[in-house]
């Protein structure tokens, strides 16, 4: 495989990270609504009937709602959307932490589905696909034109099912067909092991709904192997988000009891809510206290060991939230890049047995009071993720960069976009072009070599950085990386 498509993984992570949410499920009843406006209701109730009538062939009246509703939530931010009942069924797979595919992950580049890993030995893993390897069909359905969720939804299915994706692999230059069987997919978002004698490090690559119970597990077999330790480095890079209980409980697991988390704020009441580093904010129902069990198992190691956590551009939503606590209760030092900026809470609603609706009801706020949102978490120590400069950050994509985000929460949200911003955005735009072709040269002069070395591993320049930041040592801080300025919009 080329390095070039190894690359292409690591970049993709940013722009993936943006589609995924920080999210409280739950069930509210609306007792009140406000006055319907009449005559808009009358418009589309018109615009129903047209279609259903006069457009050149017939049309499913459901489909016809369920898009309506669909496009009316996806109007408001890249995060809300209307679940369908395949999609709501992938959607708890998703946090739960399983789900029947075929066991990639994946984003969407030039409108086609690039794979950005294969998931360890899942069916994909095992059929050969490789990171940077496109889609370009699904069964009989082209890709092109497809969104990554319906490319998902394709994808999925029955456990033991067969789906046959056509793979174009830019570095052999070929398109070819892979029959995979879907089975379910058990993903594992923690990942750990004892760097050198008396430090370990912990990597969290998503928040799910096992994601504690697992990082307790994990923490306290590193604390039998070394009782004596002296420094964790706590990875949260290129980390997308997930479930806002989680955050709370691995914060919880570093911080002293009952301090605030993060704080949430919305229209509605119940979006009103301080998050505390007790078992009441993190634990969803009856049963043991993960956390709790880890802090006895470990003496309250974890309370008092000296930490750095390592995030950058892909780190979002539930990771940032983690981040900012540690970083405002001075518990830990961050180091890396400026993160994502995702700073807004998804509430899942059923809206029957089948469907419902993921909607932006809070943007959430660090324990100072600081809104993340299209900002991101600015590290105490910037590091460059190789000893040469920062390879992907111009490449990434940052909720800022999202269409329809949400602003900072200070800003006029409806105000038109000046000329200093329009500016701002070409010179991004190209600063991505140059880094682009910066990295696609240097992979034609480095063919099958990793530009980024694999998270963990003992050349991973940041990891290394950490170690030194733990140690005491001199650690090399970025000549190049600097504070995306806030998003500012005037009247």
């Amino acid at each position: 495989m080329s390095h070039k498509l190894k690359i292409a993984g690591w970049v993709a992570i940013g722009a993936v990270a943006g589609a995924l949410t920080t999210v409280q499920l739950q069930a509210v009843a609306r007792g009140t609504l406000a006055p319907l406006p009449l005559e808009e209701l009358q418009q589309l109730a018109a615009v129903f009937g047209m279609v259903k009538t006069d457009y050149v062939e017939p049309v499913d009246e459901k489909k016809l709602i369920s898009d309506a509703i669909s496009g009316m939530v996806a109007s408001l931010d890249p995060h809300s959307q209307y679940f369908d009942k395949k999609s709501f069924k992938e959607f708890r797979e998703g946090t739960s932490g399983r789900f029947v595919g075929v066991g990639i992950e994946i984003t969407m580049e030039d409108g086609l589905v690039k794979v950005v890993s294969p998931i360890e030995d899942s069916p994909a893993f095992r059929a050969g696909l490789k990171t940077g390897d496109l889609i370009t069909k699904i069964d009989d359905t082209l890709v092109k034109g497809l969104t990554i969720n319906e490319a998902v939804k394709l994808m999925r299915g029955e456990p033991r099912t067969k789906v046959l994706l056509t793979i174009f692999r830019k570095d052999e230059d070929r398109t070819f067909p892979v029959t995979i069987t879907r089975e379910e997919i058990k993903t594992q978002s923690v990942k750990s092991r004892v760097i050198e004698p008396g430090y370990a490090w912990v990597r969290v690559s998503q928040f799910q709904e096992r994601t504690i119970e697992d990082f307790a597990r994990k923490v306290e077999d590193l604390y039998k192997a070394e009782p004596q330790l002296k420094g964790l480095v706590l990875d949260l890079r290129n980390d997308p988000g997930g479930l806002l209980d989680a955050a709370v409980a691995l914060s919880a697991a570093f911080l002293p009891e009952n301090v605030t988390v993060v704080s949430t704020n919305g229209q509605l009441e119940d979006s009103k809510f301080v998050y505390k580093a007790i078992p009441q904010h993190y634990l969803r129902r009856g049963g043991t206290d993960p956390v709790k069990r880890l802090t006895e198992n470990t003496k309250g190691a974890l309370k008092r060991v000296p930490l750095v956590v390592l995030v950058n551009e892909g780190s979002a939503s539930a990771s940032e939230i983690v981040a900012g606590a540690l970083q405002d209760h001075k518990r830990a030092t961050i180091l890396g890049s400026q993160t994502f900026g995702k700073g807004s809470v998804q509430t899942v609603r059923p809206l029957g047995p089948d469907t419902g609706l993921k909607l932006t009801t809070a943007r959430y706020y660090t324990p100072s009071g600081n809104s993340i949102q299209a900002k991101g978490i600015v590290p105490d120590v910037m590091v460059d993720e190789t000893p040469d400069g920062n390879v992907f950050s111009a490449l990434r994509t940052r909720e800022a960069d999202l269409q329809k985000h949400l602003m900072n929460g200070k800003e006029n949200e409806n105000a038109p976009m000046t000329d200093a911003r329009r500016a701002e955005e070409q010179q991004r735009e190209e600063a991505r072009e140059a880094a682009r072709k910066r990295v696609e040269e240097e992979a034609r002069k480095n063919p099958g070599q990793r530009l980024v070395p694999e998270f963990g591993s003992d050349k991973d320049f940041q990891l290394q950085q950490a170690l030194n930041q733990l140690k005491g040592q001199p650690v090399l801080v970025s000549k190049s990386l600097v504070v995306r300025p806030e998003e500012k919009k005037e009247n």
